[in-house]
This record gives structure tokens, C-alpha cells and sequence, in this order.
């Protein structure tokens, strides 16, 4: 009985201490994948696919600032007709859980739109603000499979304010370590 006394803590410490170590934070995420954008003016919507990329620095395990890109292409009352977009902003990122890893982002920037995109006469720029999130699950340290990403996106053409959403999903790069 005297030794398992001895014996216990000894067995005990190195599980604790394992259960306290907490997920490796990465310096760089660099993340792209296909993307779908439900566009919408004065509630008549349609559908576009396109692709979204982004590079995000972490500054430490749960804040961070993310650089998104995201170009979309569709089929618009006969026009065939593109968007593209720019944002910067904060990410926040709960990493308590080694594999599955929720964020949180609201991105500024601007959104172009093609000629007939949403009924304008010809290209614009636009302001844009995306407000949304989604959740990676890591593969290992070095790549996670981001599952999903939803986004409302406001933008303003025509005078008009649209509501969109976007959704996206691929794959997450992960370079260096942030500690």
C-alpha cells in the first residue's frame, strides 16, 4: 500500500501536465478553397461560384488579422457577370481544442462588380464589410481542412444595398509557431 502511495502522484503528475498543454498557435495560416456567393438586390437572388483565399497572422492564440480575397462567377438576367473582393480585419480564434478550431472575423475593404453585375451600367468599386466566421479541423500541425465558412456580406451598388452570403470551404496552411 506504501508504494502505491509513492507510486500515485508519480503517475499522476505526467497526465495532468498533458492535459494542460495547450494546441500550438501558428504564426501564418494561409487558407483557399471554393466558395459560393448567394448575391441578392432588392430580394431577387442568384447564385455564383468562385474561389476565396486568404492569409491570416496570428498575433497570439486567439487574436489575429486576416487579408481575404474572394472572386465570384455567375449568370445574372442573361449577363454573365463576376465580383471580386478585398478585406482586411480582426480574427478571433478559440484554440482550446487540439482538432477542432472555431473563429470569429468582421472584415472592411471593397467589392467589384462586372458591368450588368446587380443592374450597373459599368465596373465599379465598392465599399464591403464581410461579418461572419467558421471552424477548421486540423489535419496535423501543419494543415487543417476548414469545414466551414459562412459570411453575410453588405455591399453597396447602384445605390442599393445588397445583402449577401457567402459560403466557403478548403484548405488551411499553417507556417511557423506562435507561442
Amino acid at each position: 500500500m506504501r508504494k502505491l502511495l509513492i507510486l500515485l502522484p508519480l503517475l499522476v503528475l505526467p497526465v495532468s501536465a498533458l492535459a494542460q498543454t495547450k494546441p500550438a498557435t501558428p504564426h501564418v495560416e494561409i487558407f483557399g478553397g471554393y466558395s459560393f456567393l448567394l448575391a441578392n438586390q432588392n430580394n431577387s437572388s442568384f447564385n455564383m461560384n468562385g474561389a476565396n483565399f486568404s492569409v491570416a497572422e496570428n498575433m497570439n492564440s486567439w487574436f489575429g488579422g486576416a487579408l481575404d480575397f474572394s472572386s465570384h462567377w455567375g449568370t445574372e438576367n442573361g449577363y454573365n457577370v463576376n465580383t471580386q473582393s478585398i478585406t482586411f480585419g480582426p480574427v478571433f480564434t478559440y484554440r482550446k481544442n487540439k482538432t477542432v478550431v472555431p473563429f470569429g472575423h468582421i472584415m472592411l475593404g471593397a467589392a467589384r462588380g462586372s458591368p450588368q453585375y446587380l443592374n450597373i451600367s459599368q465596373s465599379e468599386w465598392r465599399f464591403a464589410t464581410y461579418a461572419g466566421g467558421g471552424v477548421d479541423v486540423n489535419v496535423n500541425s501543419r494543415i487543417a481542412v476548414r469545414l466551414i465558412q459562412a459570411d453575410y456580406l453588405m455591399t453597396r451598388f447602384s445605390d442599393i444595398r445588397q445583402d449577401n452570403f457567402r459560403f466557403s470551404a478548403g484548405v488551411v496552411f499553417k507556417l511557423g509557431k506562435r507561442k
